[in-house]
């Protein structure tokens, strides 16, 4: 990389000087992202952008049907019968704002059986944060190479262009000896057939972590343990395709190179990757159950203090030791709405229908809680020390109404008779206290 300067009159190695921002150049230096990169080609070098099919890839406005209040429950998607790769398998789930207000977020589901080998994309409406759930994802990036499995996040930035292949994980991959790309047949990696997970795309202000407040300098999802790609470039000829998402709509254009040619880069603008069990969770050890952004891992804010445009939450392995206390979720109504995942395991509020690759949608002000079952079975435990252990569930929780689509509503996963199991719960009012109330 130059030294010195950021772009001299001729760039090392023949190399073209581009700088990526991710923000407007005079946001306050705590906020400004931009990555400099020096690449084989510039970006501009492509054919015109013509729009294609968008497959089940929806965007703004969520406004075909109208919002229900209902609480809603889903299955997980089935995977694809024909060869379908990581952009052609998204399936769009439900969303809220407008990609040209830049506000608010889109919930899809991934699921694909099949590599991008010479397509690439890039999302120009929102950075995209990827939840694995099944089998895991190698992502080759303009910045290098990020292999995500279950139980890990990856967020891709704005206008970033990536492609993806399922399955082929080495566990770690190490950088190239010299410059050029990994070796796959030498690396050992295994193939995979499938993979599927969730994507919150985020129209907002960029992902960050969350103020700690009297938690103090350390909890949550520590700074050190997040992670920017391998390094890794591709020099490769030959006609490929360039996918986009931009205004809502997909287009596609030809080029007769990989885009993916960075060979050099710095800044603070990449994409980056967390592993959810590193997370320091934070709970009570006297009483009652802590309210659940106490478990936000990131936080996308909104125009308002603390009323967030998405908060990406989990609920991973954790200790429950509080006394006299109803320790699942309370019953509750929000302002805030909440749509709910599960990576892995069995959530302890949800214990039968609500399993791994579905999904949950409570709007705001919908009332939801434990079913009749959980509520038993927390009114009558003996409160020792517990450990909930195995089970990774997750949350996108928006300041604004989340509007299923026409798909959601009207697909064969979504349990229609989700609302009985809230039904058995029975008066057990006395109008006399006993036994000291």
């Amino acid at each position: 990389m130059p030294v010195g300067r950021n772009s001299p009159q001729r760039a090392p190695l023949g190399l073209y000087a581009e700088q990526f921002s991710g923000t407007a150049f005079t946001v306050p230096r705590v906020q400004n992202k931009r990555t400099w990169t020096y690449r084989i080609r510039p970006s501009v070098l492509h054919k015109p952008f013509v729009q294609i099919d968008a497959h089940g890839f929806e965007s703004s406005p969520f406004d075909k049907i109208p919002t229900t209040p209902n609480q809603l429950r889903w299955d997980p998607l089935p995977m694809p019968d024909e060869p379908t790769d990581f952009v052609n398998g998204i399936t769009t789930i439900a969303g809220c704002g407008d990609v040209f207000a830049q506000t608010g977020l889109a919930i899809h589901i991934y699921a694909c059986n099949a590599d991008m080998s010479d397509r690439y994309f890039y999302n120009a409406d929102g950075e995209m944060l990827i939840v694995p759930e099944m089998g895991g994802i190698v992502i080759y990036t303009e910045l290098g190479v990020i292999e995500v499995t279950p139980g890990e996040v990856c967020c891709i930035p704005r206008g970033l262009k990536f492609r993806v292949e399922i399955g082929r994980l080495t566990g770690s991959i190490e950088p190239p000896a010299t410059g050029g790309g990994i070796d796959t047949e030498a690396s050992g990696m295994l193939a995979a057939p499938v993979a599927r997970g969730y994507i919150c795309e985020n129209y907002g202000q960029q992902f960050r972590l969350p103020d700690l407040g009297p938690i103090g300098a350390n909890g949550l999802a520590n700074p050190r343990d997040f992670e920017t790609p391998v390094a890794w470039f591709e020099d490769k000829e030959g006609e490929c395709e360039i996918v986009a998402k931009f205004g809502g709509n997909i287009w596609s254009c030809k080029a007769d190179h990989s885009p993916l040619d960075v060979v050099a880069w710095h800044g603070n603008y990449a994409p980056y990757k967390y592993d959810l069990r590193r997370f320091n969770t934070i709970g009570s050890i006297s009483f009652d159950h802590p309210d659940p952004s106490i478990f936000t891992v990131l936080t996308s804010p909104s125009g308002e203090a603390g009323v967030a445009n998405c908060d990406f939450v989990i609920f991973p392995d954790r200790w429950l030791v509080a006394e006299d206390t109803f320790r699942p979720p309370w019953y509750h109504r929000n302002t805030m709405s909440e749509y709910m995942g599960l990576i892995y395991g069995q959530y302890d509020a949800k214990e039968e229908g609500f399993v791994p690759g579905g999904g949950s949608l409570h709007n705001q002000i919908s009332a939801h809680g434990p079913d009749l079952d959980a509520f038993e079975k927390a009114s009558n435990a003996e409160l020792k020390p517990q450990k909930l252990s195995g089970t990774l569930a997750f949350m996108f929780e928006s300041r604004y109404i989340i509007r299923p689509t026409r798909f959601a509503m009207g697909c064969a996963e979504l349990q229609h008779e989700y609302s009985e199991v809230w039904q058995g719960l029975r008066k057990n009012f006395r109008g006399t206290p006993t036994n000291g109330e």
